[in-house]
């Protein structure tokens, strides 16, 4: 039995239908990313807009997993990012809008899939993200001025992939995030916020850019993690919510960052994946909901960390595959 299987398990949950898929259905959800990549009349491509290089890193990361990279427009892609490129050296989500620190990432991931790095300014990237951080060492994703501890990540993140880490003060980073870690092994938002998966996620990725991992209360953290299993397999963000795919790869990713991934049921989870897959391709937030690219690439990154033919190894840390990061994967 997994560690998960002594715990308490949570009590809101959804119920697998008999007939739920059984398998990883590639071929499908290629197909499915492809045409939502190409259909650029379609409501889906039109509203998303404010997320558009987000969702681009969705379905290259997704399409690189799975090795079906002969599927994307490479220059078409190069040629959006450089649109989106703004002065000071963040990326927007698109023409038109501000820069971002989470879109300037995403960018950044997209062009090491693409073997491109050489298309952007790191010195202008690395000033960007530079100005985006405060006193207390913590980081604003835009002139907005919102403080949250995934900014920290995604700043180390992206300075790492571009060899500029040396750009802010790694060290106040690191304490900022260490005032968002709660008694119960998880990490908030901010000082005094609620634990969730997506946070932990993104503290224990920033100490693992960092090379810092031993500071942290590694057993107490993936306790936390593991109660996050619910009866049907799937996991969820925080204590009394529904399970849901792309927590499945918050959870997952943070327990391989620290050695633990076996704290939870894989075959049970992979079967509520497996569940959450749209006949057509694509993969929802739980079964029966309508699929995206946002969820089926952590589905797809969450199978790859279990081992899996068809699926390129995935690093944990950037949910990219170790292909792609080449020495810069961890795993």
């Amino acid at each position: 039995m997994s560690f998960a299987g002594l715990l308490d398990i949570a009590r809101k949950d959804v119920s697998l239908r008999s007939d739920a898929p059984q398998e990883f259905h590639r071929d499908h959800h290629v197909d499915f990313l492809d045409k939502f990549q190409k259909n650029k009349d379609s409501y889906e491509y039109v509203m998303s807009e404010p997320l558009r290089v987000s969702g681009i890193y969705w379905c290259l990361s997704a399409l690189d997993i799975m090795d079906a990279m002969d599927r994307v427009d490479r220059e078409g892609v190069l040629e959006y990012l450089r649109q989106s490129r703004r002065p000071d050296g963040g990326y927007a989500p698109a023409e038109n809008h501000d820069s971002h620190l989470l879109h300037t990432l995403c960018a950044i991931q997209i062009l090491t899939i693409l073997d491109a790095l050489d298309e952007c300014d790191k010195d202008s990237v690395a000033d960007y993200v530079r100005a985006r951080q405060k006193p207390d060492g913590s980081f604003d994703g835009d002139e907005s001025g919102e403080i949250d501890t995934r900014f920290t990540m995604v700043a180390l993140a992206t300075l790492y992939l571009i060899d500029r880490l040396d750009a802010v003060d790694g060290e106040k980073a690191l304490d900022f995030v260490k005032k968002c870690y709660n008694f119960d092994g998880g990490f908030g938002t901010r000082p005094g916020s609620e634990s969730h998966a997506g946070q932990v996620y993104c503290c224990v990725g920033a100490f693992a850019i960092m090379g810092r991992l031993e500071e942290l209360d590694l057993e107490r953290t993936a306790e936390w993690l593991a109660h996050r299993q619910c009866a049907s397999g799937g996991l969820n963000g925080r204590p009394e919510k529904l399970p849901d795919v792309c927590y499945g790869w918050w959870v997952l990713a943070s327990l391989a960052m620290i050695g633990k991934l076996d704290y939870i049921d894989v075959d049970k989870h992979k079967a509520f994946i497996f569940a959450a897959q749209d006949e057509d391709g694509g993969i929802a937030d739980r079964p029966g909901d309508l699929p995206d690219p946002f969820h089926t690439v952590f589905g797809t990154a969450s199978i790859s960390l279990f081992g899996h033919d068809g699926l390129l190894p995935v690093d944990p840390v950037f949910c990219m595959t170790t292909r792609a990061l080449k020495e810069k994967s961890f795993y």
